[in-house]
Protein backbone atom coordinates (compact mmCIF):
# COMPACT_ATOMS: atom_id res chain seq x y z
CA UNK A 1 0.00 0.00 0.00
CA UNK A 2 1.16 3.73 -1.08
CA UNK A 3 0.56 6.08 1.96
CA UNK A 4 1.12 9.88 2.53
CA UNK A 5 3.29 10.78 5.85
CA UNK A 6 1.89 13.83 7.67
CA UNK A 7 4.66 16.38 8.85
CA UNK A 8 3.81 15.33 12.67
CA UNK A 9 4.15 11.26 11.46
CA UNK A 10 7.24 11.78 10.35
CA UNK A 11 9.03 13.36 13.30
CA UNK A 12 7.38 11.65 15.73
CA UNK A 13 8.30 8.66 14.02
CA UNK A 14 12.40 9.54 13.60
CA UNK A 15 12.10 10.84 17.05
CA UNK A 16 10.09 7.26 18.82
CA UNK A 17 7.70 10.02 20.25
CA UNK A 18 4.72 7.84 22.11
CA UNK A 19 2.41 10.27 20.69
CA UNK A 20 2.31 7.95 17.42
CA UNK A 21 -0.54 5.64 17.22
CA UNK A 22 0.17 1.48 17.23
CA UNK A 23 -1.86 1.56 14.00
CA UNK A 24 0.28 4.82 12.51
CA UNK A 25 3.81 3.10 14.02
CA UNK A 26 2.35 -0.59 11.93
CA UNK A 27 1.88 1.32 8.60
CA UNK A 28 5.24 2.74 8.54
CA UNK A 29 7.67 0.30 10.27
CA UNK A 30 5.71 -2.67 7.38
CA UNK A 31 8.49 -2.90 4.67
CA UNK A 32 5.33 -4.08 2.28
CA UNK A 33 3.77 -0.42 2.36
CA UNK A 34 5.45 2.71 0.08
CA UNK A 35 5.81 5.46 2.59
CA UNK A 36 5.82 9.16 0.73
CA UNK A 37 6.97 12.20 2.53
CA UNK A 38 6.02 15.20 0.83
CA UNK A 39 8.36 18.35 -0.57
CA UNK A 40 5.46 20.26 1.14
CA UNK A 41 6.14 18.54 4.58
CA UNK A 42 9.87 19.39 4.20
CA UNK A 43 9.07 23.15 3.06
CA UNK A 44 6.93 23.23 6.53
CA UNK A 45 9.59 22.27 8.65
CA UNK A 46 11.83 24.96 6.87
CA UNK A 47 9.38 27.94 7.48
CA UNK A 48 8.93 26.32 11.44
CA UNK A 49 12.61 26.50 11.89
CA UNK A 50 13.16 29.56 10.47
CA UNK A 51 9.99 30.67 12.21
CA UNK A 52 11.90 29.39 15.68
CA UNK A 53 8.79 26.99 16.25
CA UNK A 54 10.79 24.04 15.84
CA UNK A 55 14.54 22.98 16.67
CA UNK A 56 15.93 19.76 14.49
CA UNK A 57 19.74 18.59 14.91
CA UNK A 58 20.76 18.64 11.60
CA UNK A 59 19.47 21.36 8.58
CA UNK A 60 16.38 20.45 7.23
CA UNK A 61 17.87 19.01 4.12
CA UNK A 62 19.75 16.50 5.90
CA UNK A 63 17.47 15.79 7.95
CA UNK A 64 15.37 14.57 5.53
CA UNK A 65 17.58 13.21 3.29
CA UNK A 66 19.32 11.35 6.17
CA UNK A 67 16.22 9.87 7.84
CA UNK A 68 14.35 9.34 4.26
CA UNK A 69 16.63 6.97 3.62
CA UNK A 70 17.16 4.87 6.88
CA UNK A 71 13.31 4.15 6.92
CA UNK A 72 13.06 3.65 3.01
CA UNK A 73 10.42 6.30 2.54
CA UNK A 74 10.19 8.22 -0.72
CA UNK A 75 9.86 11.86 -1.21
CA UNK A 76 7.02 12.80 -3.21
CA UNK A 77 7.34 15.88 -5.26
CA UNK A 78 5.07 18.48 -5.67
CA UNK A 79 2.95 18.79 -9.47
CA UNK A 80 0.49 20.97 -11.31
CA UNK A 81 -2.09 18.53 -10.47
CA UNK A 82 -1.08 18.91 -6.97
CA UNK A 83 -1.57 23.21 -6.93
CA UNK A 84 -4.70 22.78 -9.13
CA UNK A 85 -6.58 20.67 -6.49
CA UNK A 86 -5.90 23.31 -4.11
CA UNK A 87 -8.01 25.96 -6.28
CA UNK A 88 -11.32 23.50 -5.45
CA UNK A 89 -11.36 22.50 -2.01
CA UNK A 90 -13.56 23.45 0.72
CA UNK A 91 -11.90 25.62 3.43
CA UNK A 92 -12.18 22.77 5.85
CA UNK A 93 -8.87 23.31 6.87
CA UNK A 94 -6.52 26.64 6.81
CA UNK A 95 -3.22 25.31 7.16
CA UNK A 96 -1.62 26.32 3.99
CA UNK A 97 0.70 22.76 4.18
CA UNK A 98 -1.98 20.21 4.63
CA UNK A 99 -4.26 21.69 2.13
CA UNK A 100 -1.34 20.80 -0.10
CA UNK A 101 -1.16 17.16 1.29
CA UNK A 102 -4.66 17.10 1.04
CA UNK A 103 -4.79 17.73 -2.20
CA UNK A 104 -1.40 15.44 -3.13
CA UNK A 105 -3.42 12.56 -1.43
CA UNK A 106 -6.65 13.17 -3.63
CA UNK A 107 -4.96 13.57 -6.65
CA UNK A 108 -2.85 10.44 -5.86
CA UNK A 109 -5.36 8.52 -4.09
CA UNK A 110 -3.33 7.97 -1.08
CA UNK A 111 -4.55 7.36 2.70
CA UNK A 112 -2.51 9.84 4.64
CA UNK A 113 -1.13 9.02 7.93
CA UNK A 114 -1.97 11.46 10.30
CA UNK A 115 -3.45 12.26 14.02
CA UNK A 116 -5.25 15.16 12.42
CA UNK A 117 -9.30 14.40 12.27
CA UNK A 118 -10.21 17.38 9.88
CA UNK A 119 -8.51 15.36 6.92
CA UNK A 120 -11.78 12.97 6.90
CA UNK A 121 -13.75 16.08 5.74
CA UNK A 122 -12.24 15.71 2.40
CA UNK A 123 -12.88 12.32 1.90
CA UNK A 124 -8.89 11.05 2.55
CA UNK A 125 -8.54 7.82 4.35
CA UNK A 126 -6.72 8.49 7.49
CA UNK A 127 -4.37 5.58 9.14
CA UNK A 128 -4.62 6.64 12.62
Amino acid sequence: MRVLIDTHVFLWWVEGDRALSAKARKTLANPGNECLFSLASVWELAIKISLGKLRLALPVPRYVTEHVAANSFRLLDIGLAHLGRIETLIMHHRDPFDRLLIAQALEEKLPVVTADPVFRKYSVKRIW
